[in-house]
């Protein structure tokens, strides 16, 4: 019984936030999410989803209630222009971030 209490308490705790990424730019794109709050980035560690067309991709994120997430997207092989906090969080934005638990989906985002 008190596993299973416990068990429930910690999902109870979980949010999931999706991310809904257009891409106009007229290269291959490379994003991550970059959690400000723990050293957290998905997909991985040295990793990033690719954007090759431009439809709009949703990327459902599990995070924790009141978690800032940003985004950080680059062209592919080549991070000398970025849209958000860019490869590996490196740099800040005001309009790049959303807070879990406040929204299960964002706006369509288009990187142009």
């Amino acid at each position: 019984e008190f596993r299973r209490v416990l068990f429930r308490s910690a999902t109870a705790q979980a949010e999931t936030i999706t991310f809904r990424i257009q891409s106009d730019y007229q290269y291959k794109m490379q994003i991550a999410f970059y959690s400000q709050a723990r050293n957290h980035v998905c997909p991985g560690p040295g990793q990033a989803y690719n954007i090759a067309d431009d439809s709009v991709h949703e990327y459902p994120l599990s995070c924790r209630p009141g978690e800032s997430i940003c985004y950080g997207a680059w062209p592919e092989g080549n991070a000398s222009k970025v849209w958000g906090v860019g490869p590996d969080n490196g740099n800040r934005c005001s309009q790049c971030c959303y807070t879990c638990g406040e929204g299960d989906i964002t706006p369509v985002i288009t990187l142009q």
